[in-house]
């Protein structure tokens, strides 16, 4: 033993160590995270064949470690591809479904079909079908670039939004026969701003609000902006005349862990809608309130903050 390990608590009490011989666990630029040590409470002498047999397995102990790293690696990105999966599976479930009910309904009135309602649905799957896969892109893209300007350069603003969340609602509230609308405010429907996850924040709420709506009622989406000096609030408002929450479901939805229920005619649930809304809405910094009462519809309300583009 050194003279810098006479006083050390294994040298001068149990175990007493006399020996050690220690080879540095280096990676990337000569960075040691370790050694690998023979200790022993005998003083001795490795012979050369032994220090290069330690040598050895040290250098085995730094491939495995760096192995682990890049099983790791891998499984983060396998989860997060799971996880973007589902995002975009959950999301245009809706929209999805009601192009399918339309072509249903087509096929199933047969011979009755009237030439304009035929024109008028396919249109719309037509509309519907397209913006499904821009969200789809815009899901899968997200992590790549949260501010990516839209495919055809246009700007993103009121307008624009509404347009959007028509093309892909429209369909699955036709075919639930519920009374979709979405208004804006004139003043500030022109201002751009950032496009960055609010379809899907605004989707969610869209498709959830139609699914516990039964047939014959209502849901309304009402989109204002508030401009400010630097930071404008983007106010989204979904109102429906469906069944309600109770206390206790809008403290677990404000809390993130929502359970999953199904909608008035037998829709799935998969307990991802509500809680991504709420995941969202807090990665950018925004608040949502809910107003409900079983039996007396369901209003959300969510501000975010959009910096001037």
């Amino acid at each position: 033993m050194t003279e810098r390990f006479r006083d050390k608590f294994y040298v001068t009490d149990g175990p007493k160590l006399r020996y050690y011989y220690g080879i540095p666990l280096k990676v990337g630029d000569d960075h040691n995270i370790g050694a690998l040590c023979v200790l022993d409470k005998n003083v001795k002498e490795l012979t050369p064949e032994k220090v290069e047999l330690l040598k050895i397995i040290a250098n085995e102990i730094l491939s495995r470690l760096k192995d682990l790293k890049v099983i790791n690696k891998l499984k983060s990105k396998l989860a997060e591809a799971s996880e973007i999966q589902k995002k975009v599976a959950h999301d245009i479930r809706g929209p999805l479904s009601g192009i399918i009910g339309l072509a249903q309904l087509i096929s199933e009135q047969g011979e009755s079909n009237q030439i304009e309602e035929v024109l008028e649905f396919t249109n719309l799957i037509h509309k519907s079908g397209r913006s499904i896969l821009e969200l789809a892109d815009e899901i899968l893209s997200a992590d790549k670039n949260d501010h990516k300007p839209i495919s055809n350069g246009a700007e993103f603003n009121l307008l624009v939004f509404k347009d959007k969340i028509e093309r892909l609602f429209i369909p699955q509230a036709r075919n639930k026969n519920i009374m979709l609308t979405v208004t804006t405010t004139s003043e500030s429907e022109r201002i751009p701003f950032a496009r960055n996850k609010l379809l899907q924040i605004t989707g969610n709420l869209i498709s959830n609000a139609i699914k516990f709506t039964p047939a014959g009622g209502y849901v309304n989406a009402d989109l204002s902006l508030e401009p400010n000096d630097h930071t404008h609030i983007l106010q989204i408002q979904v109102k429906d005349s469906g069944v309600g929450i109770d206390e206790k479901a809008i403290e677990k939805i404000l809390k993130g862990n929502a359970a999953s229920t199904t909608g008035t005619t037998g829709e799935a649930g998969f307990g991802f809608g509500l809680a991504l809304v709420k995941h969202l809405i807090e990665t950018l910094k925004g608040s949502i309130n809910i107003y409900s009462k079983p039996g007396q519809g369901t209003v959300f309300e969510v501000r975010l903050p959009q910096k001037m583009q």
